[in-house]
This record gives C-alpha cells, sequence and structure tokens, in this order.
C-alpha cells in the first residue's frame, strides 16, 4: 500500500475473517531458540469467533504455515478434555511411535488440509454397512475425510451418519431419549445417572489401524440437566471432518516425510 507494508486477508470456513499487515516476526516457543523472519500477519480487523485468543497459529500444510517456515516435518498435539484444568500441548520434531497410524493423504485442490485414509467405523465391535465412496478422495480432490483441530464435532456424510446413528441408537435403546439440540439429533436423558452402557465406537483406518474412542468423546453433555448427545453430525458437503471433540485426550501426530497421520490415546 501506500505506506509500503503488505495487506493479508484471511477467512475461514465459519465465516471468520482476519485482516492486517503481513510482516516477518522472531518468535520463540519454550525454552527453544528463537526462531527469525517468521511471516505472520499482524492482525487489525479480527472477526468471528476469536473471542479471547490472542492470535492463531497455523499448522495447515501450506507454506505459510508454522511448521513449514521452520522447516518442520512432523508435530503433534494433544488436546487435554474439555473439563481438565491442564493445558493441552503442542511438539514440534519426531515423538515416539504413535500407537495407531494411518495414511497422511494430498488433495491437488489445496494443501492446506490434512487428509486421512479413512475406511470405516465400527459400532459395538461391528463394522457399519458404509461404502468406501463415503470416505474416499477423487481425482480432482473432491470429498474426502481431514483431521481438523478446529472443528468441534465429527461430520460425516449424511448416509455415513445415518449408519453410525442407526446403530448407535440399537445399542442404547434402554436409555431414556431427549430432545434434539442444535445440531445433535440423537440425545439421552441421563439426569441422575452415575455411569450407564453404550456401545464402543471405533474409526477404521487404511492400512488396517484403528482408533477406539472414549465414550466420553462421543455421548457429552450439552446442559446442566443430565441432557447427553451423540457427538457426531451429518454433512451436505463433500469433505467429511474429524472434529476435536473426538480427538481429546488423544495425541495426534503429522509426519509429511512419512506421510503419516498418528494417534495415541492418553499422552497429553
Amino acid at each position: 500500500n501506500s505506506t509500503g507494508s503488505c495487506l493479508y486477508e484471511v477467512a475461514y470456513g465459519d465465516g471468520s475473517y482476519t485482516v492486517g499487515d503481513f510482516a516477518t516476526e522472531t518468535l520463540t516457543l519454550g525454552d527453544s531458540a528463537p526462531v527469525s523472519n517468521v511471516a505472520i500477519g499482524c492482525g487489525h480487523d479480527n472477526e468471528g469467533l476469536f473471542v479471547g485468543a490472542a492470535g492463531l497459529l497455523a499448522l495447515g500444510g501450506g507454506p505459510l504455515s508454522f511448521p513449514s517456515q521452520i522447516s518442520a516435518t512432523s508435530f503433534s498435539y494433544c488436546l487435554v478434555d474439555r473439563d481438565s484444568p491442564s493445558s493441552s500441548t503442542l511438539q514440534f520434531g519426531d515423538a515416539e511411535q504413535p500407537a495407531v497410524t494411518a495414511p497422511l493423504l494430498r488433495s491437488p485442490r489445496t494443501n492446506t488440509f490434512y487428509y486421512v485414509g479413512l475406511s470405516g467405523i465400527s459400532v459395538g465391535g461391528q463394522a457399519l454397512s458404509i461404502p468406501s465412496s463415503a470416505f474416499a478422495m477423487d481425482d480432482a480432490g473432491s470429498g474426502g475425510v481431514i483431521v481438523d483441530s478446529g472443528t468441534a464435532v465429527t461430520r460425516l456424510q449424511s448416509g455415513a451418519y445415518a449408519a453410525l446413528r442407526e446403530a448407535f441408537v440399537q445399542g442404547t435403546q434402554s436409555l431414556p431419549r431427549a430432545s434434539g439440540i442444535s445440531l445433535f439429533d440423537t440425545c439421552y436423558d441421563l439426569a441422575g445417572r452415575q455411569s450407564v452402557q453404550v456401545p464402543a465406537v471405533a474409526l477404521r483406518f487404511e492400512g488396517g489401524g484403528e482408533l477406539k474412542l472414549p465414550a466420553k468423546n462421543y455421548l457429552i453433555p450439552v446442559d446442566g440437566a443430565g441432557t447427553y448427545c451423540l457427538a457426531f453430525a451429518g454433512t451436505s458437503g463433500a469433505v467429511s471432518i474429524i472434529g476435536n471433540v473426538q480427538q481429546q485426550g488423544v495425541r495426534v501426530s503429522f509426519d509429511t516425510a512419512k506421510n503419516t497421520v498418528g494417534f495415541t490415546t492418553d499422552k497429553c
């Protein structure tokens, strides 16, 4: 512009956006050595769901993400349970071998998102009858499944979600139902109950890996009155998303050199 500075504008899928000056800065993480000349956006107009955040750390696969700028080919994070007083952690560089690995896929349409080779879902130990096309990415880069720390609830293609919901409802017939809330259509009135039995839910990946989700990662409280809902939802969009409710308490690692996504429970 007329003052010699570069402007940037970034918009996000939820409608949030940030506009400001594009600059370079020296950043320091923990006790590590400072990293100079990191390109950042100095936001002057930040609108949307940024309330309470000091900023955004870009972890995607594009050239301006933080891992790309510091030439980190691997990083991992672990999001603690939503009711935990502890802090979540973020680690750059090689970590221990994850318990479950899956193929890391890339779309020719965008280099930002990390796509994972999801092959199926099981409920109560039984694989759901879901066509592979529900999770597949075509040659043009449409479809597929991404792992996203910025999306709360896992979104599945409508047919895949319907199969999951039906199997879960079949396994919870003894529990009293409640009305749906917001995007959740499968809810239960668990007021006064100390514990309940629900079907196990697991994500199955290409290569044979399986991530068994703790029940608190898919049956979540939605009010203070004892209403719990199945924390999955359908989507009419082409892309399915593994969200952060399903990731809580799991160390999620990305290795762009080995093209793998890793999952290890209880490693925060």
